[in-house]
């Protein structure tokens, strides 16, 4: 099993066990605010975890567990979903954490870090995130890890959004920058 390390966090494949993790922020409806759906029950989240691992067999990607270093609890997901807009495949970076995680970077920390993974390692040249119009933290993290607003859009025919996109050559050039900026500190 593949994880990914940040600073703070380990990003790990879902477990059967994590369902009450999940039930703490997919059945919270603040967190669900911006979804196409209602805070899930846990039925729901044991389902969602059984998707997200049938997604690691078939394509060998999918949600990462976001776990902290210093307690492993699972406090949110980040990772790949397959999407297809207008026609077209795209591979969409997605995340959401429990509110109490929200607004100290960590969002942006394993944002940027999936998004690493999804360049160096799997070899996406492409990625998306869609997110609804009114999200403006979600969109701050996507502008800070170098993406760019794409265009607007009605997700599902439902919900305003915003597509934002970054290719593997502007991710790299990022990472150059990040890195100049860490070595200048």
């Amino acid at each position: 099993m593949k994880t990914i390390e940040t600073e703070r966090t380990v990003l790990r494949f879902f477990r059967s066990e994590d369902v009450d993790a999940v039930l703490s922020f997919m059945g919270n409806l603040e967190v669900m605010r911006f979804s196409l759906s209602d805070p899930y029950d846990r039925s729901q989240c044991e389902k969602f975890i059984e998707w997200c691992r049938s997604r690691y067999e078939k394509r060998g990607y999918g949600l990462f567990a976001v776990t902290l270093k210093t307690s492993k609890n699972v406090i949110g997901y980040c990772g790949f979903y397959d999407q297809n807009m207008e026609g077209r495949d795209e591979v969409e970076l997605s995340y959401r954490l429990h509110p109490d995680y929200w607004n100290n970077g960590l969002g942006t920390e394993v944002a940027y870090a999936v998004q690493d993974y999804g360049f160096l390692v799997l070899g996406f040249d492409r990625l998306i995130s869609i997110i609804a119009a009114e999200n403006t933290p979600s969109i701050r993290v996507a502008e800070k890890n170098g993406m760019r607003h794409e265009k607007d859009c009605v997700y599902k025919d439902k919900v305003p959004a915003q597509i934002y996109s970054i290719k593997k050559e502007e991710h790299i050039k990022t990472s150059e920058a990040r890195s100049c900026s860490r070595a200048s500190s």
